[in-house]
């Protein structure tokens, strides 16, 4: 019987959507970059969003959304196929492995099986090898003239994109301000320009005049963004269709602005989500118009929830749980989230956020939330930061994110403390059953969804090169549960738990003991030893961060051999990872300095300066991009210090 429901449903729905259009609601989705719920109609009073604010009183506004990751292409990927990037070895920033050939993008399944007129104006950065397939697969158009406009039946319905990039982190701190002034703000009249003297500066900014003024400029960014709203919204109720169409509105994650984007945090995590049912489609909206809804919705509930509002099959391979429509599920009890490698910033990270709580299990506890980077250290407000970097001079909201060094754990009573300044992990007792429960459904949540992501990324390339993440790790190719067990170690216990790891046959395992032994503040003379039989290990990633850890305690002379090596590796992600060691050694690794100059020559080769970034097999590109990020930074670094020149 159980393989009958799929055709029969298939039946019922092919019976309901051939009728006319006029039974078929258009679907448009609006999306803002990097933008936190800095919204007049979310309770800011800083903000000037007259659009979205007569919007917000249309429709249903969720009060708890949330990103899976804290960046943009990690969740593109889950919102395009209903799956954690985690699963599918897309969650570094950017990846190049490969989907599944079923997994085309849940767009396509509108196109294919009912008929609708798809368009994404513009932005894709899927993160997957399989990119061109799915733009293919998914949208009838995908380009920065795409719109409902050019279908050319205008009876047949349409599930339309804008992605407003005028929010975006380009435009919020790092383009010059002159540019910022000529592209954006010219758009504002006097009035709609904001005060930096009137700015509500958060607690865990400094109060200086720099980030006033970068402050205040985000919010000029989000004020143009909503006069883009408004224009799509007219020309929507211009033609008539403002009757017939479900708007979605929601950013791809937290404000590009420090200690937003890139963290686990609410401020880099939680969105603005409001959807307008129309008259027509009333019967499917959760809520009154103008009423909110505080139940937990995740990126990956998306594309099933617009493929149950529409009556249409849900994949079986999709992660996430439909919100809305005759499909909808219960309400989930947790929502997951992930940060990985950014840029060339390595780092792993899990969190789990319920109605109340958020836990963050943080496996580099050793490098801090702002570690320098090249492209977001363009913005003048990042270096406000580094200047005031310093413990006497920062209150501990402020050095939390500044300091050098992150927690193990970090809980959250998200109710108190929406701001997430107050570490509960050490604080009481009384949070003890909290802390355990959120453990437990983060641990459940990486083995049943299979996270590859503690495989590290060179390590990866070579065991999934017959296969995709995915399929390889639901065919056994990697014990994950011994991966997970090792990671969990870091910064949990001491130090001969890592020299067992260390003697591990598998390579991930080998190379979780190394970066334990990294992230401990000192180490014996029979860890160094350890490490140094690790310099000969079979597995790159091993001997890179046995040679880190070794460097990190001291051991110089002996790790950077090791590192300058590795620069000459093959495999563009191993040499990313020896690089971005190097960087941050600065300038007791001036021996590198040549071995650094010929790199920078060789990403040249494979990624010319000054061209967009690719998302090309196998990933040399980009990866050949942030490598010589990562690089040039180094040698800056090295121009600045008096061992510059030996």
């Amino acid at each position: 019987m159980r393989n009958l429901l799929p055709a029969l449903f298939f039946s019922v729905a092919a019976l309901f959507f051939s009728a006319s259009a006029e039974d078929r609601p258009n679907l448009l989705w609006i999306t803002a970059e990097d933008m936190s719920p800095t919204l007049g109609c979310y309770g800011d009073d800083y903000a000037t969003t007259p659009n979205l604010d007569r919007f917000a009183k249309e429709s249903v506004r969720y009060t708890r959304a949330f990103a899976t990751a804290p960046v943009c292409s990690p969740s593109r990927s889950a919102l395009i196929t209903g799956c954690y990037a985690p699963s599918l070895g897309t969650q570094q920033m950017r990846s190049a492995f490969p989907l599944p050939g079923e997994m085309t993008g849940f767009p396509s399944v509108l196109r294919k099986q009912l008929g609708y007129y798809t368009t994404n104006n513009v932005k894709t950065d899927y993160n997957t090898a399989n990119w061109e397939a799915i733009i293919a697969e998914s949208w009838d158009e995908s380009s920065p003239d795409a719109h409902w406009r050019k279908r050319e039946d205008e009876s047949r319905p349409f599930f339309s994109i804008f992605n407003l990039m005028t929010s975006h982190q380009s435009r919020t701190m790092v383009w010059p301000r002159e540019k910022f002034v000529e592209e954006v703000q010219t758009k504002l009249s006097a009035t709609e320009v904001h005060d930096p003297d009137a700015v509500p500066l958060p607690p865990y900014y400094p109060d200086t005049p720099v980030i006033r003024r970068e402050l205040a400029r985000y919010y000029d960014c989000v004020t143009v963004m909503d006069q883009e709203v408004g224009e799509i919204l007219r020309q929507l109720e211009a033609d008539g269709l403002a009757g017939d169409t479900i708007v979605f509105f929601y950013s791809d994650h937290g404000s590009g602005m420090p200690r937003h984007k890139r963290a686990l945090l609410d401020s880099g995590m939680r969105v603005p989500l409001m959807i307008r049912f129309p008259e027509k489609w009333r019967h499917l909206a959760p809520a009154e118009a103008g009423e909110t809804i505080d139940r937990l919705v995740s990126f990956v509930d998306f594309g099933p929830t617009v493929l149950s509002l529409l009556g249409a099959e849900i994949p079986g391979f999709m992660q996430g749980k439909p919100f809305l429509g005759e499909q909808a599920t219960e309400p989930r009890e947790f929502v997951f989230g992930h940060r990985d490698r950014v840029d060339e910033v390595r780092d792993l990270a899990r969190s789990v956020r319920d109605g109340r709580y958020l836990y963050i299990r943080n496996y580099f506890p050793h490098r801090g939330y702002n570690q320098p980077t090249a492209w977001p250290d363009l913005g003048e407000i990042r270096h406000e930061f580094y200047r005031l970097t310093d413990p006497e001079r920062m209150t501990p909201p402020q050095w939390h994110f500044a300091g050098p060094r992150r927690p193990v754990e970090e809980l959250y009573d998200c109710e108190a403390d929406p701001q997430n300044l107050k570490n509960l992990v050490h604080s009481s007792v009384s949070q003890r059953e909290v802390l355990d429960r959120m453990r437990s459904a983060l641990r459940e949540h990486l083995r049943e969804t299979k996270d590859v992501g503690f495989l590290p990324e060179s390590l990866a390339w070579q065991v999934f090169a017959d296969t995709t993440p995915w399929e390889g790790a639901r065919a056994g190719v990697v014990d994950l549960e011994s991966l997970y067990e090792a990671a969990e170690r870091v910064g949990t216990t001491g130090e001969a738990a890592f020299l067992e790891n260390l003697r591990s046959d598998q390579p991930g395992v080998r190379y979780w003991g190394a970066l334990g032994l990294s992230a401990r503040e000192s180490i014996t003379d029979g860890a160094r030893e350890a490490l140094g039989g690790a310099l000969e290990d079979s597995a790159a990633a091993v001997r890179i961060e046995a040679a880190n850890a070794l460097a990190l305690h001291g051991e110089i002379d002996a790790a950077l051999p090791v590192l300058t090596a590795a620069l000459r590796e093959e495999s563009i992600s191993a040499v990313l990872h020896a690089m971005r060691c190097i960087e941050l050694l600065g300038a007791k690794a001036v021996v590198a300095k040549p071995a650094v100059v010929a790199l920078v020559e060789r990403t040249n080769e494979l990624h010319p300066p000054d061209t967009p970034p690719t998302v090309v097999m196998p990933g040399d590109p980009d990866l050949a991009m942030f490598t010589r990020m990562s690089a040039n930074a180094f040698l800056a670094g090295l121009e600045k210090s008096e061992f510059g020149d030996e």
